[in-house]
């Protein structure tokens, strides 16, 4: 799984599109450059950037409308690169809902410090996270989907807020009551039986053999880790405890207090 921020580049100009691209490569990220506005919009739908960068005067669409075309579908980071410096010009970009703005000539390491600050702000996901990969799983959090073994799996939307936050923190445990408290909210911050119930229903989703964690481990009286590494084994009480069997029991028979815990919307996710 390749951790580098993807950024997009999309300016008219050759020169700025090599030295923003030799910049941000020098600092660490992956980047797709385009020249035109249409081309960037065909980019960014084949590759999903983590992060846009687009001038405002571009031949055939404006940065502007590319970025209104994007956020249509995505709602992407975007900073705006123009030779106009003026203080209406940056307020206009901003207003148009633009994360950032850089005016040329700008010096390369304030653009790489812009971008880094606009992707540690513009998600709870960490930048590169986009898609969490393990084994023949692959766990796509900016579109909602879950494949395993290259075939989607449907997803209800309770399983799937538990997935997205446990990928989203893959490789760290997450607490019971933070897991209640996201998919169910306050109130259910001590439903224990609700959680177990719906996380056996998850580790089924992701391949997992009845009585067996599979990916997802358990931390027991803490919470739950997704085990990306597959390194966790059984040491630190991730093994599956006697309640948790019982569960799949209750899931296996098709228990309808979890069902009815299901929170409001739609019935899948895929």
């Amino acid at each position: 799984m390749n951790n580098q921020p993807l950024v997009l580049v999309a300016d008219d100009e050759p020169r700025i599109t090599k030295l923003v691209a030799l910049t941000l490569h020098d600092e660490g990220f992956r980047v797709v450059t385009a020249s035109r506005g249409e081309e960037a919009l065909k980019k960014a739908e084949e590759v999903r950037p983590d992060i846009v960068l687009l001038d405002i005067v571009m031949p055939d669409l404006d940065g502007i409308e590319v970025m209104r075309q994007l956020r249509e579908w995505r709602p992407v980071p975007v900073i705006l690169l123009t030779a106009k410096g003026s203080t209406s010009d940056k307020a206009k970009g901003l207003d148009l809902g633009a994360d950032d703005y850089i005016a040329k000539p700008f010096h390369p390491d304030e653009l790489a410090a812009r971008v880094r600050a606009v992707l540690r702000r513009s998600s709870g996901v960490s930048p590169g996270a986009g898609i969490v990969a393990f084994d023949d799983i692959e766990i796509d959090l900016e579109r909602r989907l879950l494949t395993k073994g290259g075939e989607l799996v449907s997803l209800s939307r309770t399983e799937w807020l538990l997935l997205q936050h446990l990928a989203a923190h893959a490789g760290k445990v997450v607490l019971h009551t933070e897991l209640l408290t996201k998919v169910w909210g306050p109130e259910y911050r001590d439903d224990l039986q609700y959680l177990r119930v719906w996380i056996s229903r998850v580790r089924r989703k992701l391949g997992a053999s009845p009585g067996e964690p599979g990916p997802i481990k358990t931390f027991q009286g803490i919470g739950y880790v997704l085990d990306v590494e597959g390194n966790l084994g059984d040491a630190g009480g991730s093994g599956q405890p006697e309640e948790e069997r019982l569960d799949d029991a209750a899931v296996a028979a098709g228990d309808h207090d979890a069902k009815a815990a299901e929170p409001a919307g739609q019935g899948g996710v895929v």
